[in-house]
């Protein structure tokens, strides 16, 4: 498959997209990235709606979406848009459609935009064929055209856009029969009804490809612009990772997967789902669109004659095996603690190593840091027995610490006498590696290089000298390091997010090791967080929770709460947490189990996507949910 899916991969550049005009906001070409978030009132309830719309107006929020589950509700969106203008606000509304044409035809007269999802807006999902022949799968498709159809007209009349909003988890049952629950099932989704669409002479459009896994969102999108490319479309994109849950997980995780697309120039709007208050939302996505107001000044990168990476598919890049890092192991972490001085128990207590004084003996957490930088220090105090150190190799090589080894710069390393002869840690820059002296360092087996970039197109030069590595065949491990000590939490934990998230996305990374002055705890957090949420190393339950809405059966910040203090401690455990059966077995297609709303007060328990708990009351599901895991064998007790 061809895999071209941005302009370019060395020269930061936005996809050039057509521009989609939503009210008064345009959306799409040289327009800046737009942020965008949803209520989660009911629809019905126009004071709070209002009121809500406002506080998210005040916070940076561009466009509104709301939802709209049934006709009435479409028709209230009228009287909102009417309340709003009498507060002198104009910002455009979003109708979020789901199962509900007739609802759809309605707000499309109203809002300027609104949303549908092909996977359960006429389509079948009842999941009870398998196979389908082609005849079957065409006729299908003339029965979409025509139920589809009137609300293409109206948009089309009325001026109104529409966003083809495509999630993983919700396909139909024809695509899945052919496609299986893939990102290419998801293009195809929204392809399908874009190919309606512009038939009917209608260009209004915006697409999204919405999953919670960061791994296939991106693998999504990229083929999404491979196939607008191929088909000489170039419709504006939608940035989001749904069901991102709550709190600095979620903002990693957004960033892992939103941030992963904005680096290759992809994405003309952006919404950041947390399950918390919408207002909270485009302040994240404000920080994130922000750091690429300016990045076209940046340094040339060496161009690429040839991509010999896949972009569609995770493949990690060939490593051999350096000690416990490179080859098949999970990408290790390390700690900096070069400017602590008299290093004491609390501060390892921070990294992971906790001291029990009654026990005599060290706990270690599963988010433990493998590797503890030193810089020029040495330990004051006795070190648990399974840490491995690291210091600069001008203390090392005079130092008689246990389980140390040495960092070297490059030319340290290529002048030095003394050297590990298991483990050697070498800084490299993106540029060292094009000079004829790295022959010196490549494919030494006793050496993990550091890659450090000072490229403001940081992330693209990294990936460019990982092609250039796999193109000589070069497989010493890279452990990906950068310097962001100048950075608040909020925006290291975004930065980083996005720039290891990347590459560590695409299969490129054997380890993390970023410098901060802020508190080593949070470093630590933060680096264990990107893993999880790039998905190459789980150290901790992972919650696939909902940002609410309208729908939304029971309040999702308290139940999610709940849930988090009692499963904290299940790691590897993935547990869904949805406000309502549309968000329910098909956008937590990740999840072990799944906690959803059914009605007023009742809550459904999933296994995977199958239902096995009913009507449930809300007061006892939570005990319920954990009576579940225990019976799959899969609870263990806090520790």
């Amino acid at each position: 498959m061809e895999k071209l899916y941005c302009n370019s991969l060395t020269e930061y550049k936005r996809f050039n997209t057509r521009v989609v005009n939503i009210g008064d906001v345009a959306m799409g070409g040289k327009n800046p990235v737009r942020i965008q978030s949803m209520t989660n009132t009911n629809t019905l309830d126009t004071k709070a709606s209002v009121d809500q719309i406002i506080r998210m107006v005040d916070s940076g929020c561009e466009i509104v979406r709301l939802t709209a589950p049934s006709i009435k509700d479409a028709e209230n969106l009228a009287v909102i848009k009417n309340e709003l203008k009498k507060l002198n606000c104009n910002v455009p509304l979003v109708a979020d459609i789901h199962f509900t044409p007739n609802a759809a035809e309605v707000a499309a007269r109203i809002v300027e935009k609104v949303r549908v999802n092909p996977g359960n807006y006429v389509d079948k999902k009842k999941f009870n064929q398998i196979e389908y022949t082609d005849a079957e799968y065409n006729a299908e498709l003339e029965r979409i055209y025509e139920r589809f159809s009137p609300l293409v007209k109206i948009c089309k009349d009325h001026g109104t856009a529409m966003r083809i909003g495509t999630n993983h988890g919700s396909l139909s049952d024809r695509i899945m029969s052919r496609y299986g629950d893939t990102p290419l099932g998801m293009v195809e989704s929204a392809l399908e009804f874009a190919r309606i669409c512009e038939d009917l002479k209608y260009y209004d459009l915006v697409f999204s490809m919405k999953a919670s896994n960061t791994r296939v969102m991106v693998q999504a999108y990229r083929l999404l612009v491979s196939k607008m490319i191929a088909n000489n479309m170039n419709y504006p994109i939608h940035l989001g990772v749904t069901e991102a849950g709550d709190g600095e997980d979620a903002r990693i995780k957004s960033a892992v997967g939103i941030g992963t697309l904005l680096e290759d120039g992809i994405g003309d709007t952006i919404r950041i789902s947390l399950t918390e208050p919408p207002e909270f939302e485009a302040p994240v996505a404000i920080d994130l669109a922000n750091r690429y107001k300016n990045r076209n000044d940046h340094e040339a990168i060496v161009p690429i004659e040839k991509n010999v990476h896949n972009p569609y598919t995770y493949n990690k890049r060939k490593s051999v095996l350096v000690e416990n890092i490179g080859e098949k192991n999970l990408p290790v972490v390390f700690a900096d603690l070069s400017n602590v001085k008299n290093i004491s128990k609390n501060d390892l207590a921070k990294i992971g190593y906790s001291f029990n004084y009654t026990d005599d003996k060290w706990n270690i957490e599963v988010a433990a840091a493998d590797y503890i930088y030193l810089g020029k220090e040495s330990a004051n105090i006795e070190f648990p027995p399974v840490v491995k150190i690291v210091q600069d190799y001008d203390v090392w090589k005079i130092s008689e610490q246990p389980n140390s080894y040495p960092l070297f710069s490059f030319n340290e390393f290529i002048k030095a006498e003394k050297f590990s002869n298991s483990l050697n840690f070498v800084t490299v820059s993106t540029k060292d590696i094009y000079l004829g002296k790295f022959t010196n360092v490549a494919n030494k087996t006793n050496v993990v290089l550091i890659l450090t970039s000072e490229n403001k197109n940081s992330v693209a030069d990294i990936r460019r000298t990982m092609f250039e590595l796999m193109a000589k065949d070069i497989y010493n491990p890279i452990v990906l390091s950068k310097n962001y000590s100048s950075l608040s939490k909020e925006l290291l934990q975004l930065y980083a997010s996005t720039d290891l998230g990347s590459l560590l996305t695409d299969g490129f990374g054997d380890g993390v090791f970023i410098y901060s002055n802020l508190e080593k705890e949070f470093v630590n957090r933060t680096l264990f967080g990107i893993l999880q949420a790039a998905r190459v190393r789980v150290s901790k339950t992972e919650y696939i929770s909902c940002p609410s809405c309208g729908r939304t059966q029971f309040d999702l910040v308290e139940v999610t709460t709940k849930i988090k203090e009692r499963t904290n401690h299940l790691v590897g455990v993935k547990i869904g947490i949805m406000g309502c059966i549309v968000n329910g077995p098909g956008e937590m297609a990740d999840a072990d189990y799944g906690y959803v709303g059914a009605g007023a007060g009742k809550i459904s328990l999933y296994r995977g996507q199958t239902v096995v708990k009913k009507g449930l009351s809300s007061e006892n599901a939570v005990d319920e949910l954990i009576e579940l895991i225990k019976e799959d064998g899969n609870w263990t007790n806090q520790k």
